[in-house]
């Protein structure tokens, strides 16, 4: 009723938006019961808005240089709950190829990048984000069950980075590598795109080896490490 008064809206409304914020976990009740207070998701934003600002300005001068040798398009992206976020990219010499913007968002069991950023998950974590027993199809190669998409996911763990050609997009391949934290989380992916429907067997290991040594440079700086050569493959 107080709130109400204050914000001039009726209670109704007033009363579904503590109920929506509570639920999120951005406000919790306080002890008399009737008052409310800040919830620890508030705290969440702000440690993630700290972690996505040190991400981006290590990230940003990386995929500049990976752009820069490789000469496509190169990206940032970080996952939110079941989505692709870009944080950061640096368009390609194709000037054909500058479609993806900072902000926007893709499924992640639908590209090869939200393989590479659930990687770091176990099969019941897997179950508890994706509870139905079959997956939003967006194209043929689209797995359809998480059965399918781990075995996906196993083979981009085998490898040490993600490929995919035409798996989301039409004319349009992909390489992607993940980039790890201080704990050993998989934290972020470094990608590149390549304006073609497929990418000769020759120029795959070459450009792959690109975008995983960028991944190793920014997980090395994430974790204040001496940068390293080489690439590592993550554990399983």
């Amino acid at each position: 009723a107080e709130l109400s008064r204050r914000l001039g809206l009726p209670r109704a409304s007033v009363f579904r938006m503590l109920y929506t914020l509570e639920q999120g976990g951005f406000l919790e009740r306080a002890d008399d019961g009737t008052s409310y207070r800040l919830g620890l998701s508030v705290l969440r934003l702000g440690f993630e808005l700290l972690a996505s600002m040190d991400l981006t300005e290590l990230g940003r001068p990386v995929i500049e240089e990976l752009r820069d040798r490789c000469g496509y398009s190169s990206h940032l992206v970080v996952r939110d709950a079941r989505e692709v976020v870009f944080v950061a990219k640096v368009p390609g010499r194709n000037a054909m190829f500058h479609s993806i913007q900072v902000g926007a968002r893709l499924p992640a069991h639908a590209t090869v990048l939200g393989r590479i950023l659930l990687s770091g998950m176990s099969m019941a974590e897997l179950k508890a984000l994706y509870p139905e027993s079959k997956l939003q199809a967006f194209t043929p190669k689209t797995p359809s069950n998480l059965k399918a998409l781990m075995v996906l996911i196993e083979q981009d763990r085998e490898r040490g980075y993600g490929l995919s050609m035409g798996g989301f997009e039409t004319g349009i391949a992909t390489i992607a590598a993940p980039v790890f934290n201080s704990l050993g989380q998989v934290t972020a992916a470094i990608s590149i795109t390549v304006p073609s429907a497929r990418i000769e067997d020759n120029a795959v290991d070459p450009l792959a080896d690109m975008v995983c040594a960028s991944a190793q440079q920014l997980s090395d700086r994430l974790q204040h490490l001496p940068s390293r050569s080489g690439w590592f493959v993550p554990s399983k």
